[in-house]
């Protein structure tokens, strides 16, 4: 075996986990069965207040590698193409000596450039470098939102079913035991996504463990800063592509021994687009002109601001300030409502079942609020009080004050780093900014099963009334 060289400066080992949040047991989830990353949480850093910038897997990780809020440079749309992107910050570290490896997803809204990297090599089954300093990257996507699908629909979703059925029986989850969200009915539907959800990162959690054992084997574990985080929240209803924190409040664990000390638990806020220059500074390197995060070991960052545009074929446009107790959300169109239709999402026998038994009239109130037509202008919640984001405190005169100060926060947020947001994507593709999709995602827009539940449309996927088929129907 080849001795691994040591250099002064340390390697970086990034671990990135697909459409997961805070289901670990160190972050106080009763149904999670995670003692690998537990353990690893305790030799290290646990943040507490971390957050994503957007709750769709490109757009959040277009912001993670740049440094920059997608909606600020135009990646903000789900499925959108950037023609001439901004650069990764993998690139200062290439410049400055480090190896870096960047073997699997590469899901940005762009393509990753030559200058971005130095190899695409596959080093979970070569083996990690043995002259540092390296970086290297991984996805582990068996949490991705297809694998709760419970028939494998594509080669993908096939391998992380055949992932799961690895799983041994006494280590997956009873559905009649795992938690169920209040805003979701308690369904053997529901709590069988549940449950796999669970046995998913049970099996992400011992990979996480291979990889360490790889990196002790190699002897380089003491010289090296590993990070586990998140892309952005689960592939639950109300999750994944929505703007609340069980699609955007994420799991970051890092450790380095002897430099940051066992059981760190990071109280600050910190934002997906301040990942990029603290790994930078952890490096020796200045956080390059432009970037609009900051390392945040140092930063006393009091506002996480984030949000979302179209997914695919469905379209809104939503920005948020979420500060350590408060979130507030500005819907830019409040007459498109909540439960719109995304192919996608609509494969998860949850999302079905919630919406047929709605149209049967069998929810609570609280299960039936995301039917409503339309969508409140803003919200405000009380996160410590409310950590399901249910009761919307934007008219309670109570909160006049926290809603002042958080919707101040966000304009002054969006007119500093400009939101492309507000720009038509007909005009993005104008300038050049966005290459010409628009009739691949037209064409995706699909009836609602039945029934359509009455709430209006057709739409199409800017917003805009849709004047094709009248069978096309994203609404409802």
């Amino acid at each position: 075996m080849k001795i691994a060289v040591m250099d002064n400066r340390p390697n970086i080992l990034l671990i990135v986990g697909e459409d997961t949040g805070l289901h670990l047991g160190c972050y106080g989830d009763p149904d999670a069965r995670t003692p690998a990353l537990d353990a690893f949480a305790a030799q290290g850093l646990r943040a507490t207040h971390a957050f994503t910038h957007c709750p769709v897997c490109a757009p959040s990780r277009s912001g993670l590698v740049t440094g920059l809020y997608p909606y600020s440079f135009g990646s903000h749309h789900m499925r959108s193409r950037m023609l001439d992107p901004p650069p990764m910050f993998t690139r200062a570290l290439k410049d400055a000596g480090w190896r870096v490896s960047w073997p699997s997803k590469t899901d940005f809204n762009f393509e990753m450039r030559g200058r971005e990297i130095s190899d695409t090599r596959d080093w979970m089954a070569e083996g990690l470098p043995c002259e540092g300093p390296w970086f290297c990257y991984t996805n582990l996507g068996v949490t991705h939102e297809s694998s709760m699908w419970p028939i494998a629909q594509d080669d993908w979703s096939r391998h992380l079913h055949r992932l799961r059925d690895q799983l041994p029986p006494s280590d997956r989850h009873d559905p009649a035991g795992v938690h169920v969200p209040p805003y979701l009915p308690e369904t053997p539907e529901v709590r069988a996504d549940l449950a796999r959800h669970h046995d998913n990162f049970t099996i992400l959690d011992r990979q996480f463990a291979d990889i360490l054992a790889q990196l002790e084997a190699s002897g380089q574990a003491d010289n090296t800063i590993v990070i586990f985080l998140a892309d952005h929240g689960a592939g639950i209803p109300r999750g994944k592509r929505w703007c609340y924190d069980l699609g955007t409040h994420l799991p970051l664990l890092v450790r380095w021994p002897g430099r940051i000390a066992p059981g760190t638990v990071h109280q600050g806020m910190v934002g997906w687009v301040d990942i990029a220059p603290q790994i930078l500074a952890w490096c020796g390197i200045e956080t390059p002109p432009g970037m609009q995060g900051t390392p945040f070991l140092d930063s006393t960052r009091e506002y996480c601001f984030g949000g979302r545009d179209r997914m695919d074929c469905q379209f809104d446009r939503i920005r948020f300030a979420r500060s350590r107790r408060w979130r507030y959300i500005r819907n830019f169109r409040p007459d498109l409502p909540w439960a719109q239709r995304n192919a996608y999402m609509e494969r998860m026998p949850s999302m079905a079942v919630w919406r047929r038994l709605h149209a049967e009239g069998s929810l609570t109130p609280v299960q039936a609020a995301w039917f409503a037509r339309t969508k409140p202008a803003e919200e405000l919640y009380d996160c410590e009080a409310d950590p399901w984001q249910l009761r919307n405190l934007a008219d309670d005169p109570a909160c006049t004050a926290e809603l002042q100060h958080h919707r101040a926060a966000l304009d002054a947020h969006l007119e500093s780093v400009g939101d492309l947001g507000s720009v038509h994507e007909d005009d993005l593709i104008a300038r050049g900014v966005i290459a010409d999709q628009r009739e691949e995602y037209r064409s995706r827009i699909a009836p609602l099963p039945a029934p359509c539940d009455n709430l209006g449309g057709p739409w199409d996927y800017d917003g805009s009334p849709w004047h094709g088929p009248a069978t096309a129907c994203n609404r409802g």
